[in-house]
């Protein structure tokens, strides 16, 4: 288990400790599950149990009947019985064969007695000759019937299987009763049935020791928490997703949308969310990226795009479980803010970078300038000052007039202060022109675009032949003329080796030496490739490269467009 789990795992379970108590029913979801499950089990094995063993009881006693009248009628077909009637004393020859069998069969009595009811045989001896009792001779005696009933006699309440005796022309001439006492055969029903009941107490058991067990597993399954307190989670969740600032789109594997929360819903325009949840997400948004994630399986920092006319920084992450992916997240934000503070630090920035590398500049100058008064060269001096103010007006001049885009115009004077500083002569072209202005997403690419290869080029230039007459060099040409944007910048450094030409667009990737360093070409392309346009490496006539930047010109603002982002809807962008 990963730290930050273990850590969650604590919280919650401290979080446990101090909530209030509760009933000892109600505050041991353990109990819960174990009483639930375990009675739930008891319950339905007591009632099949009760139906199972009823049935086998009847059977039993059923059996039991069967078996007193298939003696009744096996004795009821003994020829020395059926003779014996016709016997001056039937009850001679009648009695020992009537006790024989019972004692052989184990019934409580075999009582033979002819067809007006006096017996013949009788387990007591001194009750031959007197009527037999139950009242149950009728439908042997009078319709021939052989059947099974229960009824009360002189030994007590019996189950009773009887039959009429008939003699050689098919006469009714007596009545066989043989009976088993009905106690017995509740006895014998228990003692069959025990076992089963048995059996039941300890499935009983079993279920409960299950249901004890299962409720250990969803215990720690749930990290040990009460129903009460994930549903108090599962609401605080709820509230902070819905009022947290960032966008928020869930998505399953199956591409349908699983959660979205209100600012999500506010960014991207949807209706309710229970009109929201279930539906495909290519449907809802078409362009959220979130299926390539899920495919690939990769995580996605920091991405810019607009929803509408609105940028937002986009961050999208595949959920894992057991090691396939199950959906991907989307989170995103505003990014007008973003994209204020950002100019506001970058102008700082390119303010600081100018007054530094000016100081430096200038600090140098003075000395200068302080050494030629005080050797007494007073005209020297002075042309020199108006040198560099000649200069330093030349470049403003020419920028005022050539670019119409202040932001641009501040890289570009950054730039120049810079290489100045490197000691890289950086020229601007003269036939270079950006007239028009540029929409927000243009000078953030633009800026991007043209100060990364301005500072690989003067890098590349610095490395370069240093004994060369020239020194560094760095040209830059940009122009919007025509249906694209172009950009070229090219340097006299030793040039790119034909074997890194597929490599040096690639994030990562570096000709110079430590860490933190291949990304600024690979930003530029990818800013290239998303807004309309390309980036290519040729040989400079310098000597060394010349990588051509194209844009499309959409990033530049139509006359009819105002100042806001609005124009550059639907572009993606990127920035460092």
């Amino acid at each position: 288990m990963s730290s930050p789990r273990r850590e969650s795992i604590a919280e919650l379970q401290r979080m446990r400790r101090g909530r209030p108590r509760r009933g000892w029913l109600t505050r041991s979801f353990r109990l819960q599950v174990m009483l639930l499950v375990g009675v739930l089990l008891a319950g339905m094995l007591l009632a099949q149990g009760a139906y199972l063993n009823h049935r086998k009881g009847e059977i039993i006693s059923d059996q039991i009947g069967q078996r007193a009248l298939a003696v009744a009628l096996s004795v009821a077909s003994i020829p020395e019985l059926i003779a014996a009637f016709d016997d001056p004393d039937p009850s001679a020859t009648i009695q020992p064969i009537a006790e024989r069998i019972r004692r052989e069969t184990g019934a409580r009595y075999v009582v033979v007695g002819n067809n007006e009811g006096l017996r013949y045989s009788h387990p007591l001896p001194e009750r031959l000759g007197k009527p037999m009792v139950g009242g149950d001779n009728d439908r042997a005696l009078l319709h021939g019937e052989s059947y099974v009933s229960e009824a009360t006699g002189t030994l007590g309440e019996a189950m009773r299987g009887k039959t009429p005796v008939l003699d050689a022309e098919g006469n009714i001439i007596g009545i066989v009763s043989v009976g088993f006492m009905l106690d017995r055969v509740a006895m014998d029903v228990v003692e069959h049935t025990s076992l089963g009941w048995w059996l039941v107490a300890l499935m009983i058991v079993l279920g409960f020791a299950g249901a004890y067990g299962l409720s250990r597993h969803l215990k720690r399954v749930i990290l040990g928490l009460e129903p009460y307190e994930i549903a108090r989670l599962a609401m605080e969740k709820e509230a902070i997703l819905q009022s947290i600032h960032e966008g928020i789109l869930a998505v399953n594997r199956e591409g349908q949308i699983t959660l979205v929360n209100q600012q999500a819903r506010r960014f991207l325009g949807l209706p309710p969310v229970h009109a929201v949840v279930g539906q495909p997400i290519q449907d809802i948004v078409p362009n959220s990226r979130l299926l390539e994630v899920m495919e690939r399986g990769e995580h996605q920092f920091d991405q810019d795009m607009w929803l509408g006319d609105h940028p937002v920084v986009v961050n999208r992450v595949p959920i894992h479980h057991a090691g396939e992916v199950e959906g991907a997240v989307a989170t995103f934000r505003s990014r007008r803010e973003i994209v204020e503070l950002s100019n506001a630090l970058n102008a700082a920035s390119r303010d600081v970078d100018m007054l530094r590398a000016q100081a430096h500049e200038f600090s140098n100058k003075l000395y200068t300038i302080s050494g030629m008064l005080q050797l007494g060269r007073i005209e020297d001096a002075i042309a020199l000052i108006h040198q560099e103010s000649a200069h330093q007006q030349a470049q403003m001049t020419f920028l005022m007039k050539h670019v119409g885009d202040p932001v641009v115009s501040g890289t570009l004077l950054g730039k120049l202060t810079r290489a100045r500083e490197l000691g890289v002569k950086l020229e601007i072209d003269e036939q270079s022109s950006l007239v028009e202005p540029l929409t927000v997403t243009g000078q953030e690419v633009l800026m991007t675009v043209i100060g990364n290869l301005l500072d690989n080029a003067c890098h590349a230039a610095l490395q370069g032949d240093r004994h060369a007459e020239e020194g560094p060099r760095v040209r830059l040409f940009f122009t919007d003329l025509g249906e694209q944007l172009l950009i070229e910048v090219e340097d006299n450094g030793p040039g790119v080796p034909h074997e890194h030409v597929e490599a040096i667009f690639q994030e990562g990737f570096s000709t110079k030496p430590g860490k933190h360093h291949g990304i600024g070409l690979a930003l530029v392309s990818r800013l290239c490739r998303e807004n309309g346009g390309a980036i290519t490496l040729e040989e400079s006539e310098l000597g060394g490269a010349c990588f051509i930047a194209v844009l499309d010109r959409s990033l530049c603002r139509s006359p009819s467009a105002g100042a806001g982002p609005a124009a550059a809807t639907g572009q993606t962008m990127n920035r460092t």
